[in-house]
């Protein structure tokens, strides 16, 4: 989303002039997202003047692109009086006709459909009606979830209070705040986010519940664009048309067909997803009136006129009125979707020059997809083209180790992201119109790469956005800066009613169709199945009769095997078909085997499809192994000096380091597996959190350390436990064996209190750096001897479970608190407080995660688990491994 204001401002203008001033930092480029920045010399001067051997290839490119109409006549339209022979009808038919004639290519929807490419030339994504996904499935079956308690939790009336106040109809109950407030001009971007997310949820889930839900406000909304106040022109917002007024004559205004977009494509996703022919006819009248509104922006002005406005970000109105035009066919719908193009921007990508520098990420992505869909109704290859070199582009030049882009919201200079590494990178908008891109280009294409990015995008831009099992907690940025969180950052976790970011809007959508990428079909006399993303889950193949389930094991650090299962069911006697399933870049060739029915194939290589064609019937199974490894990723730096900046992925999954002063890794050129082991599932069982009772509630036992210093401190007990605070509470009591029982009853000379047997010795070993145990000088040690050995024997205060921790170098001495945020010491000799010296033994705060690893580093260890599964706590995702 462009720039927003770091407040909720107490009125619309208010807004505006926050928004523009917070954009007069960015170098203003001639295209850009602020239209008011533009400078008197235009892209399209410079590069008609380029000079060189190049030249004459840039102008034709960049004159097919920025003029998809012979500008002059869309320059010299005359007004409407001109023309006006007979009646509106008449007069409006002979002024959408001039603009037919200007379009390059031909006139009408025929000739669009002419040179568009054969339907049976792409991969078409399986229904989400035919896509469920497994409900006990721990990653996605409980992200989805998650997600539908959310839009069940949200309320009708709240949601289109503000359409019923702009359209002056009573409006029960109170808006929702955040970006949904009752004066942010961005107000009902939502709801139209809603749409599509509810009908994309309801088709995954067939929840009764949300069906009703989204019905309901499908039908206030229709109401709104009935009302007087809107003249019946067809005209549907939750703010005044004077915000397009301000637009059209290039003043601050926040975005106002951005939110347009975002209801039409609800609408739309209502209509093609859920089935409401209402919606439809609604969308179609918005077209009608903003169609109206850019034609006289034409007419009145100029066809330059209406370009720069569209600096202003205006989402993906390109892309759903291509959409609307493949439904209808009306011509209005394709040429008023040419006319929310950018050519300045799709005119760069055109003549492949990498100059998405400066330019903010999520207005322009759109742009792209909307390209996308132009050359799937129309079949110009140049918007394939462009859409491949930005996807090159981005990937090669502008992208994390998440899959994900951005910083701050906007590109960065290529290839120079370690200095971009702070809070404010990846927003989740970004991700979320990358996924769109890739998607796009492997139904084109088939190839593996743009699967393995939208796996790679997925697991760890997507999922990682969510906050655990929270309905309705999300994030706006996915920081990538060493020692960054989640919950520390500019906007940090969202909540439930009074945020409604952009990020919100694209999130309840992610989640909602996290099935829409499993499962790809091929058309034709030869029905072929593409199965490219690994997520347990069933698909209903109607057109040869199969139903496909699939099966992944759990993965864990310690078994580094992908294991999938392909299970067919039939409800005839079988067909002849094909299978095709992705066998991704990141497997390894050695180990990796297939199965059917328990007879192996010919296994294929990675990066390629494992194809089968049989006569499929009930009881078939195909079964894969995907060796899955450790390895580095540079970071996408050209500079010598950042070559030894690395993240550390696990197949597709991104590992975090939970450290924040210490990010240098001792790799001295080592293989990866050298420096970091994984972490055995058998760890879970050693783990504990240690409390003792205050009078003002829980304490922890906590170790707080630092590159500088190591302290161990009694802590307030954390609320929950995904928090950096939970991490620090969590110990391993690592066992050394039995301590010999002593002869007789042993009695502490420091206090003359008996005390039972020694349960055992032991290692205190911080949650979060694997192989480090606490000295009993209270420092940390990765040489570990009888100073860093611990008796754990029963509490000095007899309370029933409770432990105390002598030092076995010091026998007599124990581990004593003073109380909240108070250093703990060491006590020896008589004048200690039982109490003090004793903790009860509680579940630990934290668990390792299934897929942890332990990594070596220069000075100390540290924890590497999948960035998605962290909440609160405090992480780094980039090594210097040089060190």
């Amino acid at each position: 989303m462009a720039p927003a204001p770091p407040l909720v401002m107490a009125t619309a203008t208010a807004v505006a002039l926050v928004l523009l001033l917070s954009c007069v930092a960015v170098v203003a480029k001639e295209c850009t997202n602020v239209p008011t920045q533009l400078s008197s010399h235009t892209v399209r001067a410079r590069l008609q003047s380029t000079p060189g051997a190049e030249e004459w290839r840039w102008r034709e490119l960049f004159h097919d692109h920025l003029n998809p109409t012979d500008e002059s006549a869309w320059m010299d339209l005359l007004p409407l009086a001109a023309a006006a022979a007979g009646s509106a009808e008449a007069t409006e038919e002979f002024d959408w006709a001039m603009l037919y004639r200007t379009l390059k290519g031909g006139v009408g929807s025929s000739a669009a459909r002419a040179g568009a490419p054969p339907s049976s030339s792409f991969l078409v994504e399986a229904s989400l009606h035919d896509v469920r996904l497994d409900p006990g499935d721990e990653v996605y079956g409980r992200a989805q979830q998650t997600n539908l308690e959310y839009l069940l939790l949200l309320d009708v009336d709240r949601l289109v209070w503000s359409f019923r106040r702009q359209a002056g109809l009573p409006a029960p109950g109170v808006p929702y705040g955040g970006w949904e407030g009752a004066v942010v001009e961005l107000r009902g971007h939502f709801v139209g986010h809603y749409l599509s997310a509810a009908a994309k949820m309801w088709a995954s889930t067939h929840n009764g519940t949300l069906a009703g839900k989204m019905s309901a406000v499908v039908d206030a909304l229709h109401a709104c664009q009935q009302a007087p106040a809107n003249g019946g022109a067809g005209y549907l917002s939750a703010f005044p048309a004077e915000f397009f007024d301000r637009f059209e004559a290039i003043q601050p205004v926040w975005a106002p067909y951005y939110t347009i977009h975002k209801i039409m494509q609800g609408l739309l996703d209502q209509y093609t997803v859920a089935g409401n022919g209402k919606a439809l006819a609604m969308v179609v009248a918005m077209a009608g009136y903003f169609g109206e509104r850019v034609r006289s922006v034409i007419q009145r002005h100029s066809i330059e006129r209406h370009w720069t406005s569209l600096n202003e970000e205006t989402g993906g109105m390109n892309d759903v009125l291509y959409q609307l035009y493949a439904i209808t066919n009306d011509q209005r719908h394709l040429v008023l979707a040419h006319l929310f193009d950018k050519p300045c921007f799709l005119g760069l990508l055109a003549v492949q020059a990498d100059s998405l520098s400066d330019f903010h990420a999520n207005t322009h992505i759109p742009i792209v997809v909307g390209g996308q869909m132009r050359y799937e109704v129309t079949g110009d290859p140049l918007y394939k083209e462009i859409a491949t070199f930005f996807m090159d582009v981005v990937n090669s030049s502008h992208t994390y180790a998440t899959g994900g882009t951005s910083v701050s919201e906007f590109w960065f200079d290529p290839k120079r992201l370690a200095e971009t590494l702070t809070t404010e990178n990846e927003e989740s908008c970004t991700t979320y119109n990358m996924l769109k891109v890739s998607r796009h280009l492997f139904r084109w294409t088939k190839e593996i790469a743009y699967a393995d990015y939208y796996e790679r995008a997925l697991i760890n831009g997507v999922l990682s956005i969510q906050r655990g099992r929270d309905p309705g907690v999300m994030i706006y940025m996915l920081p990538q800066g060493p020692g960054k969180s989640k919950a520390v950052s500019y906007h940090g976790w969202g909540t439930q009613y009074d945020s409604f970011w952009c990020c919100y809007g694209t999130g309840i959508e992610s989640f909602s169709k996290l099935g829409d990428s499993i499962y790809l079909e091929e058309k034709g006399g030869k029905p072929a199945l593409y199965i490219v993303q690994y997520i347990p889950s069933t698909f209903n193949w109607r057109s040869v009769g199969l139903t496909v389930t699939q099966q992944v094991k759990p993965l864990s650090s310690s078994d580094q095997n992908l294991q999938v299962s392909l299970s067919i069911s039939a409800k005839t006697n079988g067909q002849y078909a094909t299978v095709n399933v992705r066998i991704p870049s990141w497997a390894s060739p050695n180990g990796a085997k297939a199965t059917l029915n328990d007879k192996d194939l010919q296994m294929a290589s990675p990066g390629t499809f494992l194809s089968v064609t049989k006569q499929w019937g009930s009881g078939d199974r195909l079964t894969l192994q995907l060796p899955i490894g450790l390895r580095t990723e540079a970071i996408k730096d050209d500079r010598p000096e950042y070559a030894t900046l690395q993240a550390v992925l696990f197949g597709p999954f991104l590992l975090a380091g939970l450290t924040t002063g210490d990010w240098d890794a001792k790799a001295g050129g080592a293989a990866v597996s050298e420096w970091i082991t994984p972490v055995p599932a058998s760890y879970n069982s050693q783990l504990v959190t240690l409390t003792q009772e205050s009078g003002n509630g829980t304490l922890v036992l906590s170790l707080l350390s630092t590159a500088k210093a190591t302290s161990l401190t009694m802590q307030p007990h954390p609320e929950g436990g995904g928090t950096d605070a939970a991490v620090h509470a969590t110990f391993r009591l690592v066992p050394q064996g039995q301590v010999a029982p002593p002869t007789g009853e042993r009695r502490h000379a420091t206090n003359g209190t008996a005390a039972t047997a020694t349960l055992a010795s032991a290692l205190i070993e911080p949650f979060d750096m694997p192989g480090m145990a606490v000295s009993n000088n209270l420092t940390l040690a990765a040489e570990k001897g009888p100073s860093s050995l611990f008796n754990v024997v029963p509490g000095l205060d007899r309370a029933p479970g409770s432990v105390s921790l002598e030092l076995a170098a010091r026998p007599g001495c124990f581990l004593i608190t003073a109380g909240a945020k108070a250093n703990v010491q060491v006590g020896c000799g008589p004048g200690f407080s039982l109490q003090a010296a004793s903790f009860a033994r509680a579940e630990p705060l934290r668990r390792y995660h299934p897929i942890s690893f332990a990594a070596r580093g220069a000075r100390r260890s540290f924890l590497l688990e999948p960035l998605f599964t962290l909440r609160d706590e405090f992480y780094t995702v980039y090594f210097n491994v040089g060190a």
